[in-house]
Order: structure tokens, then C-alpha cells, then sequence
């Protein structure tokens, strides 16, 4: 599953902050507001990398993406999963940079803008399937409203990644049936794609 090779890939990365001097894996790989326009691969990376004061941060966003990811990946497929783990993250990046102007030198990194997206995409998912989603309600507001009380957690991140999410879901899910689905589905998800470059674009030029 692709599930198990982002977790193996998130415990490497972090393994690396460990072993590599100088906080050199955070220091080139993480995310501020201030790399958005000549380092735009930090808001995909920065979802690689875990807070390493913080051993939870890791666990948790990896039990979270293992628990999700088994449910989600068999319904999107392997790569649709991956599209909208990927897309997630840099909304979450995306979130953050449109929601933070006046932070343009903090880093952020972790997996959960990303996982957020999988709360989104489940949560289309479920919907266009008719099943249930109270449950997935009540996930997404008690992690939202953990984000605004613990100020070391970025809400605006989860935000991001929630939103974009579901949108990529239904770029997926809704996708017209027949021989062109998957060439539609595709294009959807590069309509998201692309929505996030316009987005990051506008907020970068306009200062």
C-alpha cells in the first residue's frame, strides 16, 4: 500500500533530522511563508518532516495516516490516493501562507495538513457512496478545535489541507463514468493543482 510507504518514507525523514548536524534536514526542507516564491518544494517536503521535540507529533500523525490510509486507499486507488495526499499537503502549505501573513519566517512541518486532506477526501468519498459521515464530523471538529487551542499546532494548515482535500475527492468521485473517466478524473486533479499555484502565485506577487 502506498499508505505504508509514506509512513516509511516520514519515519526515515524524521530519523535523518536526527542523524544529519546542524538541524540541516529542517533548515532546507521545511516551510516558511518567506520560501513560497523561490522555494516552492518546501510545501511539499515540509509534510515529510516531524517536530523533533516532540515524539508524539510523528506517532500520532502516522497512526492517523495509518488508520485512514487503509480505509481511503482501497476506495481511491493507489495513485488517485496518492494524487490527493500529495495535492493535500501543499494545500496545507497553501492554508498556511494565506492565513499567516504576518508570520513570514516561521517553519512548519508535519504530516497533518495532509492527513486533513484525507479527512476531506473521506469525507466526499462517503458521501457520494451514501454512507455515513457523522462520525467523520465529529473527528474533523474535535482535531479542528484542538488546532486553535494549542498554539504550537497550525490550524491554518489543517484548514488548507482539509479543503483541498475534499476538492480533489470530487475531482475523483464525481468524475462523469465511461472510457474517459480516469482522463477526467486526472484533470480535475491538475484543476486543484493548479488552483493552488494560482493562489500561492497571487499571494506571493501581491506582497
Amino acid at each position: 500500500m502506498v499508505t505504508y510507504v509514506i509512513i516509511g518514507l516520514c519515519a526515515l525523514v524524521y530519523a535523518l533530522q536526527w542523524l544529519l548536524p546542524g538541524d540541516a534536514v529542517f533548515q532546507n526542507f521545511a516551510f516558511a511563508n518567506v520560501f513560497a516564491e523561490n522555494q516552492p518544494w518546501r510545501m511539499l517536503t515540509s509534510a515529510f518532516l516531524h517536530s523533533q521535540g516532540f515524539l508524539l507529533h510523528i506517532v500520532l500523525n502516522m497512526y492517523t495516516l495509518w488508520i485512514f490510509g487503509q480505509a481511503l486507499e482501497p476506495l481511491l486507488g493507489r495513485i488517485r490516493f496518492l494524487a490527493v495526499y500529495l495535492i493535500s499537503a501543499v494545500g496545507g502549505s497553501v492554508g498556511f501562507l494565506l492565513l499567516t501573513p504576518d508570520r513570514p519566517l516561521v517553519g512548519v512541518v508535519g504530516a497533518s495538513g495532509a492527513i486533513f486532506g484525507l479527512f476531506g477526501a473521506m469525507l466526499v468519498v462517503q458521501r457520494h457512496r451514501g454512507g455515513e459521515t457523522k462520525q467523520l464530523w465529529v473527528l474533523i471538529a474535535i482535531n479542528g478545535a484542538i488546532g486553535f487551542f494549542v498554539p504550537s499546532i497550525a490550524w491554518q494548515a489543517h484548514l488548507g489541507g482539509l479543503i483541498t482535500g475534499g476538492l480533489a475527492a470530487a475531482a475523483i468521485a464525481y468524475a462523469p463514468r465511461g472510457k474517459n473517466q480516469a482522463l477526467m478524473q486526472a484533470g480535475g486533479l491538475i484543476l486543484v493543482a493548479g488552483l493552488l499555484a494560482v493562489v500561492t502565485w497571487f499571494r506571493v506577487t501581491s506582497g
